[in-house]
């Protein structure tokens, strides 16, 4: 392999974490955040001489850690870039570059001084409560009531989301198994009563008399046998804007796992339902309470 091939390979895999990044939904700023630090990563690397082709190695990880710690770098950014890292590290596990994880959160994230942690971005009360109105409205369809309220209540990646099949919706015992990822692992998520009856009113109406309607999968378009990921960016999108709220499907997976956090549901339960390989994951995500829950907090005393 020649120089300009090796060159290649790099570029063609900051381009695909990008595509697989906007595939699953994170905010555009969220996106060019991520790449950003691999394309930096890549750049120190090979800084060092090495040409890299997509075996990331436990070295490199510390290597790089070091590096960012001696030049004084913020704590903030260094975790950043450790998270961004963790990230592609999957991404390249999932395209068979690689069989296992080399970046560990717990022992690569360096201590936050307290009071400086960042917050995830989450929907408020009067939000979520603004959007269930709309979705109640008779100008929402059953297949909008239904994505909504299945990432309100179920935490579910966009990913997830449109792979659902009819086979995995058990409605009699409320409950939805989800397949992880490439591989075999599943995990099953109770189901909320107005989950139920969104999913009922939708397979009853809107989806029977689609021209796809033998189709296995749950959402469907007037256009295909399965709703994209894209095609839920979209409709997110239109619905935030005529609401005038941010909105992104991660948004509604934020929301689910620190709502439950907030009422003091175990950790161990919430990593479970948000398919989170590790309880670490969940904790440098969500641990944190937000300024607003802090300062109410506060003025309970």
């Amino acid at each position: 392999m020649n120089d300009n091939s090796i060159e290649k390979v790099s570029l063609k895999l900051v381009a695909s974490f990008n595509k697989a990044l906007v595939e699953d939904g994170l905010a555009s700023k969220s996106i060019e955040s991520y790449t950003g630090d691999i394309r930096g990563f890549i750049d120190w690397l090979e800084s060092k001489g090495n040409i890299f082709t997509g075996k990331l190695t436990r070295f490199h990880c510390t290597a790089y850690k070091n590096f960012l710690v001696q030049n004084n770098y913020e704590i903030n950014t260094i975790n950043k870039k450790i998270n961004s890292l963790q990230s592609f590290n999957q991404f390249l596990i999932d395209e068979k570059y690689l069989t296992e994880q080399v970046v560990n959160l717990k022992k690569d994230k360096l201590k936050l001084a307290a009071g400086s942690e960042k917050e995830v971005e989450v929907f408020t009360d009067v939000e979520v409560e603004e959007l269930l109105f709309f979705i109640h409205s008779e100008g929402a369809t059953s297949r909008l009531r239904l994505i909504i309220v299945l990432l309100l209540y179920t935490g579910l990646r966009v990913s997830e989301l449109v792979n659902i099949k009819l086979k995995d919706i058990d409605l009699l015992a409320m409950n939805l198994t989800i397949s992880c990822g490439k591989g075999s692992k599943r995990r099953e998520i109770p189901l909320k009563g107005e989950v139920i009856e969104a999913i009922k009113e939708y397979l009853e109406g809107e989806r029977r008399s689609n021209k796809f309607a033998e189709s296995e999968f749950l959402i469907l378009t007037n256009r295909a046998a399965r709703m994209d990921r894209d095609a839920v960016n979209k409709l997110l999108n239109k619905l935030g804007m005529s609401l005038g709220l941010k909105m992104y499907p991660h948004l509604f997976r934020h929301t689910f796992c620190t709502n439950l956090l907030r009422k003091k549901v175990e950790l161990t339960t919430v990593a479970k339902l948000a398919g989170h390989a590790s309880i670490q994951t969940t904790a440098n995500f969500y641990i944190n309470t937000s300024q607003k829950d802090k300062k109410e907090a506060v003025d309970l005393l």
